[in-house]
C-alpha cells in the first residue's frame, strides 16, 4: 500500500492516526514538529503527507511552502483551527485536502484514500491516466500546452511546469474541451472523488495557484479564462 509521512506535535493524534492507517495496508513515518518533518519529505519523499497546522520549529503552512517549491506530492493538511482563511491559505499554497480537528478516522481513511486514488499510488488508476487510456496513452496538446497524463507532465511552449495532481486533473478537464465552459461543479467532478466535498472557494484556490505557475514561465499566460459566475474555461493559443 501507500508510504505515509505524518508530522503532527499531538502524541495522541500520532499515534490515533498511525494505527487507522496502518489497520488499513499503509507504512507510516510519523515526526513532531516541521523542521523534522520537512527534512524527511525531502530526504526520502513518501507517497503522501499528512500535515498538522501548528506545530514547533516550523507550522505546516510554511513546511507545504517550501515543500511546493520543487514537489508536487499530495498533502493533506489537519488542523485545529475553525478558520477558512487558514483554509484557503492551503490550497493556495498547493494543498489537495483540508480537515478540521475532531475528526473521525474512517472520514480520515477515506480522504486518503480519496487523494491516493487521484495520485494514482498503489496501482489504482488515476482519472487522468484512465483518459489516457481512452486516447490510446497520447499526451493532449492544446496550442502550447503538453500535458501527459501516463507520466504526469505537464510543458507550456516546451517548458515543464509543475502540477499538484489536483491541479493536473483541472487543466485536463479544461484542456480537453477547448472554449467549452466548465462550472465548478463540473471541476469539481474531475479533480475529486464523489466522497469528497469542496466548495468553490477550493476551486478558485486551485486555478489561482495554477495560473501563478504558467506565469511564472510565460508572463503572458492568459489560456484560462474565468467566466464570472459561470465558470472556467481554456483557451488555445
Amino acid at each position: 500500500m501507500a508510504k505515509i509521512t505524518l508530522v503532527d506535535d499531538d502524541e495522541n493524534i500520532v499515534t490515533s492516526v498511525s494505527l487507522a492507517l496502518e489497520s488499513h495496508g499503509h507504512t507510516v513515518k510519523a515526526y513532531y514538529d516541521g523542521a523534522a518533518g520537512l527534512a524527511a519529505l525531502e530526504n526520502d519523499p513518501p507517497d503522501l503527507a499528512i500535515l498538522d497546522v501548528k506545530m514547533p520549529r516550523m507550522d505546516g503552512m510554511e513546511v507545504l511552502r517550501r515543500l511546493r517549491r520543487n514537489s508536487d506530492l499530495p498533502v493533506i493538511i489537519l488542523t485545529s483551527k475553525d478558520d477558512e482563511i487558514d483554509e484557503i491559505l492551503g490550497f493556495n499554497l498547493g494543498a489537495d485536502d483540508y480537515m478540521h480537528k475532531p475528526f473521525s478516522q474512517r472520514l480520515l481513511i477515506e480522504r486518503v484514500k480519496a487523494v491516493l486514488r487521484r495520485a494514482g499510488v498503489d496501482g489504482e488508476e488515476t482519472q487522468a491516466a484512465a483518459a489516457a487510456g481512452e486516447a490510446g496513452g497520447r499526451a493532449l496538446k492544446r496550442g502550447k500546452l503538453t500535458l501527459d497524463p501516463a507520466r504526469h507532465d505537464c510543458l507550456w511552449d516546451g517548458k515543464p511546469v509543475k502540477l499538484t495532481v489536483t491541479e493536473f486533473l483541472l487543466l485536463q478537464s479544461l484542456a480537453q474541451r477547448p472554449g467549452f465552459v466548465k462550472s465548478r461543479d463540473n471541476l469539481m467532478d474531475a479533480a475529486y472523488d464523489d466522497q469528497v466535498y469542496v466548495d468553490d472557494r477550493t476551486i478558485d484556490s486551485h486555478i489561482k495557484r495554477m495560473r501563478k505557475k504558467f506565469r511564472e514561465v510565460d508572463p503572458e499566460f492568459d489560456a484560462i479564462e474565468t467566466l464570472y459566475g459561470v465558470g472556467y474555461r481554456y483557451r488555445e493559443s
